[in-house]
């Protein structure tokens, strides 16, 4: 928690509710049993992160001494149990040990420093240096991946439907992103508010890969978590932003319910009113602004999201048409009346959603 008034930092997974809801119903008992254990887990950590927004926690800061523009990196090893943050096995600076999945969280953890770094000038998620934690190797057969407000948690995987939650780097970049919402934006974990937040991370988890391999907006493959399924499954990702609702049609897994517009908008009160659904609409909108200006997409599309993220202007309340109005803001802003603009009012269109006349200002603006 980053001790500022009015900030509530929420627990995100990787993988959706509905997704692990397919699998908890599964003839097989073993698919079933791990699902099952997986959300009875994360409704307790849902709990515990409402809890501590109540009572408060300790403030994250840089850690004395510490260099600024230079990554802190931690990680423990859960053993398969479900203590946090567990036994601690490399720290910033240490030599690569045996443990494969322990060496692919720390790099996924310096990936996120440096695009956020190198792209956009912020040390570390908070701004200032914050350090990055990660716990691995958590529960047995654990199939999500989650950022609880303070720290990254993964799972291995159950090995039959998902893998090692550290095998894509977008999936660290992506709740990392979320800490980045977290001590900025803030945007309220539940409908359009909270499809922009999953949205986001979706956003910067595929900008860390993308910058990661080096790949322009052309050469990317707009998958979140591609390499995460295990071989059984019948799909490629857990989300596509390139074509929402394609990424998966399994037996068990059931098939990717993400609209790529608002003719297809979820109207649901499950996944807190459908978070990692709809944010196929403004993911879809992003591809369509990336790969319309062409190039490294974290350059101007991803400078444009950035700004609006951090900007200030965005409220926690924040609806689609909200967003939309801001992006086109902060294009005309940084590059003027050119291409920029142009793209982004096109993908914005191209979704079907409405530029807002007056975007959604912050609580703290409202009640002044």
């Amino acid at each position: 928690m980053n001790g500022q008034p009015g900030f509530e930092p929420v627990f995100c997974t990787i993988v959706p509710p509905h997704a692990l809801d397919a699998l908890a119903r599964a003839e097989d008992p073993a698919l079933a049993r791990a699902a099952r254990r997986t959300l009875e887990r994360d409704a307790y950590e849902r709990t515990r992160r409402r809890l501590t927004t109540v009572i408060g926690a300790p403030a994250l800061a840089r850690a004395a001494g510490a260099p600024r523009n230079q990554p802190n990196r931690t990680v423990c090893d859960a053993g398969h149990q479900q203590d946090l943050p567990g036994r601690k096995v490399r720290g910033e600076g240490d030599e690569p040990g045996q443990d494969a999945t322990v060496n692919r969280a720390y790099a996924g953890l310096g990936a996120t420093f440096e695009l956020f770094l190198q792209a956009y000038a912020r040390d570390s998620i908070n701004g200032d240096g914050l350090p990055l934690d990660a716990t691995v190797h958590f529960g047995e057969d654990y199939n999500n991946a989650f950022w609880n407000g303070e720290q990254m948690v993964f799972g291995d995987g159950d090995g039959e439907i998902f893998l090692d939650f550290t095998l894509p780097v977008d999936v660290i970049g992506h709740e990392l992103a979320h800490g980045v919402t977290q001590y900025t934006a803030n945007l309220t974990y539940f409908g359009q508010p909270g499809a922009l937040n999953e949205s986001v991370s979706d956003v910067f988890g595929s900008l860390i890969k993308q910058y990661t391999l080096g790949q322009t907006a052309q050469e990317a493959d707009w998958l979140i978590g591609a390499g995460l399924l295990a071989p059984r499954v019948t799909g490629v990702a857990l989300r596509s932003m390139k074509a929402p609702g394609t990424a998966y049609d399994d037996d068990v897994l059931g098939k990717d319910p993400q609209p790529a517009t608002m003719d297809d908008y979820v109207r649901t009160g499950r996944d807190n009113g459908g978070v990692h659904i709809n944010s196929g609409i403004p993911n879809h909108a992003f591809h369509l602004v990336a790969t319309a200006l062409g190039g490294h997409a974290w350059e101007r599309a991803g400078q444009i999201w950035y700004d609006v993220l951090t900007g200030g202007e965005l409220g926690s309340q924040a609806l689609f048409a909200d967003f939309a109005a801001l992006t086109v803001s902060a294009a005309r802003a940084r590059y003027g009346e050119g291409e920029e603009v142009q793209a982004v009012l096109k993908a914005w269109e191209g979704v079907k959603v409405r530029v807002a006349q007056t975007p959604e200002k912050p609580e703290r603006q409202r009640a002044s």
